[in-house]
């Protein structure tokens, strides 16, 4: 017999109540869910553990994401924010030394950003944290395992952004 989670539990009592769900459907939702809130507090822990807010990181991590660098208006795109917004993320960044601001080479209109040293290692950091968790987690899954769940996923995830039936 496989074993049980909080999940069997729950699916169990509701089918009682709704004679008519699917136990499948029921079971997975509520893992996905519960399983996303774990995530997000480990990550919240680990952002905690580290000293950076929700905002912080997210900034470093679109920065990151661009090799390091990237112009304010770069960044405010990708984190989908007012430019003034950004301004005020790296204001902060900047005082605690995670990112460094410097007139643009092509534009002096313009200031480029950069992650320094420090911004680095704090986001890779907080980033290994909740990559750990994630690896320890699907480790549980062989290979192949891990593979077909991506792609069941991704399935799934194209009906909800609205690209399938």
């Amino acid at each position: 017999m496989e074993p049980q989670d909080w999940t069997d539990e729950h699916v169990e009592l509701w089918q009682a109540v709704l004679p008519d769900l699917d136990p499948d459907i029921e079971g997975a939702v509520t893992r996905m869910k519960r399983l996303s809130v774990h995530l997000r507090r480990v990550r919240e822990k680990s952002l905690a553990d580290f000293d950076l807010d929700r905002q912080e990181f997210d900034t470093l991590h679109k920065l990151a994401g661009r090799g390091g660098d990237a112009t304010p208006s770069d960044l405010a795109a990708d984190l989908d924010l007012a430019p003034a917004s950004v301004t005020g993320r790296l204001d902060t960044l900047e005082r605690r030394g995670f990112v460094r601001r410097t007139p643009s080479k092509s534009d002096r209109r313009r200031v480029d950003v950069e992650l320094t040293e420090l911004g680095r290692a704090t986001w890779l950091g907080a980033m290994d944290v909740l990559g750990d968790e994630e690896y320890r987690l699907l480790g549980t899954l062989s290979k192949g395992e891990r593979r077909q769940l991506a792609d069941m996923l991704r399935r799934i995830m194209v009906v909800a952004e609205g690209g399938g039936a």
